[in-house]
């Protein structure tokens, strides 16, 4: 492997010459090798009598090894094909056991597909649901000098023994605040309580070894930092719930389903690992060969010369916006790739919002953050023009659009 830094992948995508696409978070961009594989697959419908019953699972599989590279997975059949990060989360809940004297612990503001299920969860069986703030939104400080850092001591005071379940992000999704999660995973241990991780807006942005930290559950999105297509995502899972009870009953999930003829032979047993929890119709024959030829991609330049390629195009601007009078949180909280940007408090956030209009640049509000998220496509002017829109919705100064 070459540890040469990453130069801008621009042309293995379709963006727009004069738009400054800061938005990953929002979603990945699909790259062109990935557009021609989804047409591909697609138009293998024209004749359906060339669709092999292989083109069902060998596609599938190839797509299991992929993520498993990336995630340092090694087994593949541990990871799920499915539609969302909340199809898999719903997926373990049912496997979750909570009721009187139970909780589960989520994380203030986190995605609500890692929330709904929970909540029903404990709904339905009773125990609690507790909700972790950043200490400093108990103290009634919108934002602080550091929004990230007392926070993973707050998760880590509300779990106890009974807790059931720690479900969170790798990383915040509003505004990149990282977390310890090698310091949660130890106490979710300490106290025999399951960790299950949405990583989708960390996973192929920056590394992550599955392995190493061994949760119980990983859920990624593809169509975000993957810069796969909407729809279908990747989950692994950990011993405690492989044996687990899916939410479909799926026929290509069973044992001797490669043999077509024989399907009207009722099977109960399941394919192995995590094949049982597969979504119905998992071999989309559009979707699959999409998101694999974008992993080839990530793969290819490695998440840790992602991130590296991230963090340098900021070289500079954070200054540069902190002058301006803008929050940015500490590095040793805040992801390369991913972070949020708070205004002043006298900010019009309306103006702001005209400005990166005008300087044709897009990024998201999420919650309270300005949301920011750069990857390999971008380059100094789109963050040039980011600047650009800051200074003159906080300044009145206007330099010449990007």
């Amino acid at each position: 492997m070459t540890d040469v830094p990453l130069r801008c992948q621009r042309g293995q995508f379709s963006l727009p010459d004069d738009f400054h696409y800061l938005n990953c978070a929002y979603m990945g961009p699909l790259p062109l090798v990935a557009e021609r594989a989804g047409i591909e697959g697609l138009r293998a419908k024209r004749f359906p009598q060339a669709i092999a019953p292989e083109d069902f699972f060998a596609p599938v599989d190839g797509l299991r090894g992929r993520f498993a590279r990336l995630i340092g997975a090694p087994e593949p059949n541990r990871i799920a094909t499915v539609p969302s990060v909340s199809y898999a989360v719903s997926t373990i809940a049912r496997n979750t056991r909570a009721g009187r004297g139970s909780n589960v612990v989520i994380v203030h503001e986190q995605f609500p597909g890692n929330v709904y299920p929970w909540r029903r969860l404990v709904a339905e069986q009773g125990g609690e649901l507790r909700v972790v703030t950043p200490p400093q939104a108990r103290e009634g400080r919108q934002r602080p000098a550091s929004r990230g850092s007392g926070w993973t001591d707050c998760i880590l005071d509300r779990i106890d023994g009974g807790t059931v379940v720690v479900a969170m992000g790798t990383v915040h999704w509003t505004d990149g605040t990282r977390f310890d999660i090698e310091a949660i995973r130890a106490r979710t241990r300490e106290v025999g309580a399951a960790l299950v991780l949405d990583g989708t807006q960390t996973v192929g942005a920056a590394p992550f070894d599955v392995a190493a930290l061994d949760p119980d559950a990983v859920i990624v999105a593809g169509y975000k930092w993957l810069l796969g297509p909407y729809s279908l995502s990747l989950a692994w899972f950990g011993d405690r719930y492989l044996d687990g009870v899916p939410l479909e009953e799926t026929w290509i999930a069973r044992r001797g389903s490669e043999n077509f003829a024989g399907l009207v032979e009722y099977e109960d047993e399941y394919q192995p690992g995590a094949l049982r929890f597969d979504v119905g119709q998992r071999s989309n024959f559009a979707l699959v060969p999409a998101l694999s030829a974008s992993l080839d991609l990530v793969l290819k330049w490695r998440p840790e010369r992602v991130s590296a390629y991230c963090a340098s195009l900021m070289d500079g601007a954070f200054t540069r916006l902190r002058d301006l009078g803008v929050h940015v949180e500490d590095s040793r909280w805040r992801s390369p790739h991913l972070f949020g940007l708070a205004l002043p408090p006298a900010a019009d956030l309306d103006r702001l919002k005209a400005a990166l209009a005008r300087h044709r640049v897009g990024i998201s509000f999420r919650g309270a953050s300005v949301r920011v998220s750069p990857n390999v496509y971008n380059t100094r002017d789109d963050v040039e023009a980011l600047v650009a829109a800051f200074e003159e919705a906080l300044t009145g100064s206007r330099r010449g659009q990007g």
